[in-house]
């Protein structure tokens, strides 16, 4: 029998056994209610107090800013959702319009979000991203109108890498606002968290979203930083859970393991970036050479280290992800979230790109536990099943 080879590690991740040890005494002996005032519950707190700090020191915020949620979806869902809600209508400073400007290739934790709050008479845009797969500044400076409250630009892409100008688009908004504009900056990094330094004090973001399941700690829970003095209409309403900000019981298992991913996260900044780019890099300097007719996606330079999106001309992405995983290769055609989907990657449209790229797309997502052995691997068993899929397309 095969080993089998994981290369869809933007889709989710395994869990470290560092991470499994952890969050064990959790499931077990120390089982308490963190709302509850005996030993059990203190025991719930302190664990959860602890997390809160692994979590808020991987991003440079104050552990006090950390909301945890059930996901990167919840947490987007918080922050745009939340905020809308708590500016228009009621309170003294409250609006009667709202404007959000975001980008075409956000998640659809993001576009979702937006699409539903413009049926509820919000208006919205969606900037365009051009060949690179990047957002420009002078889009989002032209975009901006009297009504415009939100920002939401992802970190970076989770189907092709790109790595938005966040830096440059959080320092015009802090401008704005010291010009006395009233204009909050969110920010996806789901993708972007354990790849690359996050900094929200140099992002100068309002809102940042982030996930356990994309670095190595179990689904299910997710967080969102929440500058101090950012409000939010809560979208889960129950008891005084995470601030009011987020009510229902914590899952204390889930986030010991999440901050215990945080903290390993943060020690490996200095190495595991570089080691996932070394295995990028050496898939991609080889299929260049052996595979024709291919198309690399998004900027070459301003991306994640793990992430590598090619198009193949004249074969669908859906059956080259089979002929893969049926010799044991896992990879992905785009967003996990949109498996399933017929229609193109509208990601890789958005660059530019014709029907025949869009559908020829494949994402292939290093990790931790990723080799060069299984790199070489993956290149031996790839260019022969790119072939075949080529050999049985109908001829024009």
């Amino acid at each position: 029998m095969f080993r089998r080879i994981y290369l869809d590690n933007s889709a989710t991740t395994p869990i470290d056994p560092a991470v499994v040890e952890a969050m064990l005494p959790y499931l077990m002996a120390k089982f308490g209610n963190a709302s509850s005032i005996h030993f059990f519950g203190q025991e719930a707190r302190a664990a959860l107090d602890k997390a809160r700090h692994q979590v808020a020191a991987l991003i440079n915020a104050r552990p006090n800013e950390i909301v945890f949620t059930s996901g990167g979806t919840e947490a987007n869902n918080l922050a745009i959702r939340g905020l809308i809600e708590s500016r228009l209508g009621g309170g003294n400073d409250g609006i009667d319009k709202a404007h959000i400007i975001t980008s075409a290739i956000e998640h659809s934790a993001v576009l979702n979000v937006c699409q539903d709050l413009e049926k509820q008479g919000v208006s919205v845009t969606y900037l365009p991203v051009y060949e690179n797969g990047l957002v420009r500044l002078d889009d989002v400076k032209a975009a901006i109108t009297d009504n415009t409250i939100l920002i939401s630009i992802m970190a970076a892409n989770n189907e092709i890498g790109t790595l938005q100008p966040i830096g440059e688009i959080g320092k015009f908004i802090h401008e704005l606002k010291s010009g006395g504009k009233k204009i909050w900056f969110h920010t996806d990094a789901v993708q972007a968290a354990g790849k690359m330094p996050l900094d929200v004090e140099a992002i100068g973001c309002d809102l940042l979203s982030i996930s356990a399941h994309k670095i190595y700690a179990p689904k299910g829970t997710g967080a969102l930083y929440v500058r101090r003095g950012v409000r939010l209409h809560p979208q889960n309403l129950g008891g005084h859970q995470e601030r009011e900000r987020r009510g229902g019981t914590e899952s204390i298992p889930n986030i010991v393991a999440f901050g215990k991913a945080c903290e390993m996260a943060q020690h490996e900044l200095d190495e595991l970036p570089a080691a996932l780019g070394r295995l990028r890099d050496r898939f991609e300097s080889t299929i260049g050479e052996i595979i024709p007719d291919i198309v690399f996606n998004g900027d070459r330079v301003n991306r994640l280290p793990n992430i590598s999106n090619i198009s193949f001309r004249s074969i669908e992405g859906e059956g080259l992800l089979i002929n893969l995983d049926i010799q044991g290769i896992a990879v992905s055609t785009g967003s996990a979230c949109s498996s399933g989907s017929l229609e193109p990657s509208p990601v890789i449209r958005a660059l530019g790109s014709d029907d025949e790229l869009a559908r020829g797309a494949i994402r292939f997502s290093f990790g931790r536990f990723n080799t060069a052995e299984e790199i070489d691997r993956v290149l031996e068993i790839l260019p022969r099943a790119v072939q075949t899929l080529r050999d049985l397309a109908p001829k024009n």
